[in-house]
């Protein structure tokens, strides 16, 4: 955690403007308060010695009424920077996330704490703390300067004593830092033990532990508390700290010059000039370690953010499988043509922190039709199709694919009408949206909610069973315009009556479209076109049917005797053809 975190203007372009503009009204700030200080003594020396203080006066209401306006534009630029800043912050941050792999995004309780709480934070960071940096940074130097042509024994008092403060003051903000990152710690422990508990509370209820989670997050709860309250204790302490070296240094500059004064070796306005003077060199360090406190965590965050930016630029994200690619999820081919395919060439994935591949030199094409994908449990099938939906970045290997829409195994509900969860990432109107329910068979259970389509479900499709909640996807990919349809255990929470009938939903779609569908039933993998069979090690192996004949079209690399053969996934009358 640093004080000024110079990624900030290289990560954040936007945020340059609002930031140089804060630092040039500071130092704006500064100069006029040396200048008010030089009026103020002339005014002074003229009033005690009975001469014309007109000119002094003006010169004195002058500064004043500067001094104001820029305070006044200080604050309100401050505001609207810190907003500007944090927004833009977010934005960049959930942009980068959006663009990542889904795997690479972190836990949703960490991620959610950042964009939200984080980047509030930074708000007081950059409208209080930047401005009161760099007026410590201008005002002190000034200061010197003009002590050192008015009164050069003043001005050796306060450059020799000034950094005592920043020394104290990081010495403390050293301790402060540890405390502030236990603080971190102990919120995100927070949000994401509670999110765990508002995701488990239907299943924790059920089986009578809800109570027990109370007594967890209230432990929780009390860490955070405990960590914010030490944070608080250090910065009074270190606010003390600096109060009171501070006053230890104008009082020697005050005393040399009473005693210089009193004297006559001094005259009045000159130590009038250089009382004055002091203060102003040590105050604005003062702030600045107030401030720093007081916008601790948004520095912290501030670095946080940073970090997830760098982590992944948006200029250099990597193109999926680890190697250029001959298209994109966007669906172009090279030469500018509409991908109508998926191909996958060389393609090998090892899940983040694994040396175990999932995916091994696995090649396949899968054109327009349906391509069923089997294999047994843990062969990497899932992962397959995330792979080609782009929500996973392999390490080797070509992906070609157009546009996809995919349909998980537990697929994304919001608490919303059923209008709405159709409309996610589809297009069509009242009457499209009917058919497709009608087309998945769900028409007769959503013309019975109050409302029809403006009919209100809960939370991840409470109030739909499971095979209800996988035929409201599937009706959502009918709607969607997307060139590829992947489908993960499409009829994986179905009974018997309903499974012909997706069945005749997905050879439906695989009519105009490509169809990839991961599915252990043998009734699908007899109307596929395509077959793809993966075991663990990757082994892989492509077969294409025609009709009920089965013939093998291609296979990648591989050791031929772990392969498992696809006859034993057929119906026995195909076995009996081949």
């Amino acid at each position: 955690m640093r004080p000024v975190d110079p990624r900030l203007l290289r990560v954040a372009p936007q945020t340059r403007r609002p930031v140089l503009t804060l630092g040039a009204v500071g130092a704006a700030q500064g100069l006029v308060t040396v200048v008010t200080a030089f009026a103020l003594g002339a005014l002074v020396t003229a009033v005690a010695t009975g001469t014309d203080a007109r000119g002094s006066a003006m010169w004195v209401a002058g500064t004043f009424l500067v001094r104001a306006g820029l305070g006044w534009a200080m604050e309100r630029l401050g505001a609207r920077a810190g907003v500007e800043v944090s927004s833009t912050l977010r934005r960049l941050l959930l942009t980068s996330w959006l663009e990542r792999p889904g795997w690479d995004r972190g836990d949703a309780a960490t991620t959610t704490t950042l964009a939200a709480q984080g980047c509030t934070s930074i708000e007081p960071y950059v409208a209080r703390f930047l401005p009161a940096l760099v007026h410590a940074a201008v005002v002190p130097a000034l200061a010197a300067i003009a002590l050192v042509v008015v009164d050069w024994p003043s001005a050796v008092i306060v450059v020799l004593t000034v950094p005592l403060l920043p020394l104290f003051a990081a010495l403390i903000g050293r301790t402060t830092q540890d405390a502030t990152r236990r603080r971190w710690q102990a919120l995100g422990a927070l949000a994401g033990h509670f999110l765990d508990v508002v995701q488990g509370l239907p299943t924790l209820v059920s089986y009578g532990r809800g109570e027990r989670q109370v007594v967890a997050v209230r432990s929780v709860s009390e860490r955070h508390r405990r960590e914010t309250v030490a944070t608080l204790r250090l910065a009074f302490l270190s606010s003390a700290a600096l109060e009171l070296l501070a006053t230890i240094s104008v009082a020697l500059v005050a005393v040399t010059v009473g005693v210089r004064l009193a004297g006559g070796g001094l005259d009045l306005r000159t130590a009038l000039v250089a009382i004055l003077l002091a203060p102003e060199a040590y105050w604005p360090i003062r702030r600045v370690g107030a401030e720093f406190h007081s916008a601790a965590d948004g520095a912290q965050a501030l670095a946080a953010v940073l970090d997830e930016l760098d982590r992944m630029p948006s200029s250099a994200r990597p193109q999926r499988g680890g190697a250029p690619t001959t298209g994109d999820r966007l669906g172009t081919q090279p030469d500018g043509i509409p991908a109508t395919a998926v191909e996958v060439v060389g393609l090998s994935y090892t899940y983040p922190g694994s040396s175990t591949l999932v995916l091994n030199d696995l090649t396949f094409h899968a054109p327009r039709g349906l391509t069923v994908v089997t294999g047994p449990s843990g062969c990497g099938k899932t992962t397959l199709l995330e792979v080609l939906a782009g929500l996973r970045s392999p390490g080797l290997g070509r992906v070609t694919a157009p546009a996809v829409h995919l349909v998980s195994q537990r697929p994304f509900l919001l608490p919303g009408s059923v209008r709405d969860n159709l409309a996610l990432g589809t297009t069509g109107d009242s009457e499209a949206k009917w058919g497709a329910l009608r087309l998945v068979g769900l028409d007769g259970v959503v013309a019975g909610l109050p409302g029809g389509l403006d009919g209100a479900i809960g939370d991840d499709g409470f109030g739909l069973s499971a095979g209800q909640r996988a035929r409201l996807a599937l009706a959502r990919a009918a709607l969607s315009t997307a060139p590829v349809i992947l489908l993960d255990e499409p009829t994986a929470h179905l009974d018997e009556t309903s499974v012909e009938a997706i069945h005749a939903v997905v050879r439906s779609l695989a009519r105009s479209r490509v169809v990839v569908a991961v599915s252990h039933r043998r009734e699908l993998i007899g109307l596929a076109e395509h077959h793809v069979v993966l075991r663990a090690a990757a082994s892989v192996e492509a077969t294409a049917r025609s009709g009920r004949a089965a013939v093998p079209t291609s296979a990648a690399v591989m050791d031929p005797a772990t392969l498992l053969d696809p006859a034993a996934l057929l119906d026995p009358a195909a076995r009996d053809e081949r």
